[in-house]
């Protein structure tokens, strides 16, 4: 500050300083006015959207009917997020990534779920035999619910997963360590339940139901697989399909063979091993 600047009043001052920032805020307002034109001229339109990556579920009309109307701006004036945002809003599609590419062309490179068995999610707390499913969808190889079209899988041999909201992670899971068991059964899981109490049920292929109770991954496993080895010989012996077994017991399981059973005076009962 010179000795002149010094010399003036405070409140010329102050005067001289509110009007240097309010000409700095107009230039401002100017460049970023020139700057909004300039963004919009046609000559900054998209000209190429390049799509890579997997793109075996949705083809160019899919993504050009769901994703293109949600674009907004030109190559300069696109925002990037709310651009991902959009073809992540298109069936099938789990992740996008977009990417400016001069000139004039977007690059987007998508990845798309891969299913990996149907999803039914029951109401917290209710018995998952009984509770009418609330969500239906599919549940991607990484344990996360998306949903698409369901006839789009029809042909693929899915198991479906049914329990708790926020389950089905969990449940993929325990599906996938128990089915080396059902193989060596010659069997597969068709379906997996688990109750809002965490008991497990799973259903095989040939309709015969498994009650696998509580317990962790490791527990329930060690519990089923011990029953693959060794249900082979029951049925074997009589000669007869399984129908159910519980494996809530202490001591061993309770099996139901078709046309097999046992009675104790005026009651049924279930054989156990």
């Amino acid at each position: 500050m010179n000795a002149a600047t010094a010399a003036l009043p405070a409140d010329i001052r102050l005067m001289n300083a509110v009007s240097a920032l309010l000409v700095a805020a107009l230039l401002a307002m100017a460049v970023w006015g020139v700057m909004r034109w300039v963004v919009r001229l046609p000559a900054f339109n998209l000209r190429a959207i390049q799509v890579e990556g997997d793109v075996t579920r949705n083809g160019t009309a899919s993504l050009r009917a769901n994703a293109l109307p949600r674009l907004q701006g030109s190559f300069l004036s696109l925002n990037l997020k709310e651009g991902r945002a959009a073809f992540e809003a298109v069936p099938w599609v789990r992740h996008a990534q977009l990417q400016r590419v001069w000139p004039m062309t977007l690059r987007v490179n998508l990845e798309e779920h891969r299913a990996a068995a149907y999803w039914e999610a029951r109401a917290d707390g209710a018995d998952a035999a009984t509770e009418s499913a609330m969500e239906r969808g599919l549940v991607n190889t990484f344990g996360e619910v998306f949903q698409a079209n369901l006839g789009d899988v029809e042909d693929e041999d899915l198991p479906t997963l049914a329990g708790p909201a926020h389950t089905a992670g969990v449940m993929l899971q325990m599906w996938r360590a128990l089915a080396p068991a059902a193989e060596r059964l010659g069997e597969s899981i068709e379906r997996l339940d688990l109750s809002g109490r965490g008991s497990w049920r799973a259903t095989l292929a040939s309709g015969a139901v498994i009650e696998l109770g509580r317990g962790s991954e490791a527990e329930v496993g060690a519990r089923f697989g011990e029953f693959a080895r060794s249900i082979t010989q029951v049925t074997a012996q009589y000669h007869s399909p399984l129908l159910s077994a519980d494996l809530r017991h202490a001591d061993g399981y309770a099996v139901r063979l078709r046309g097999v059973t046992i009675q104790t005076p005026g009651k049924p009962v279930n054989r156990k091993r």
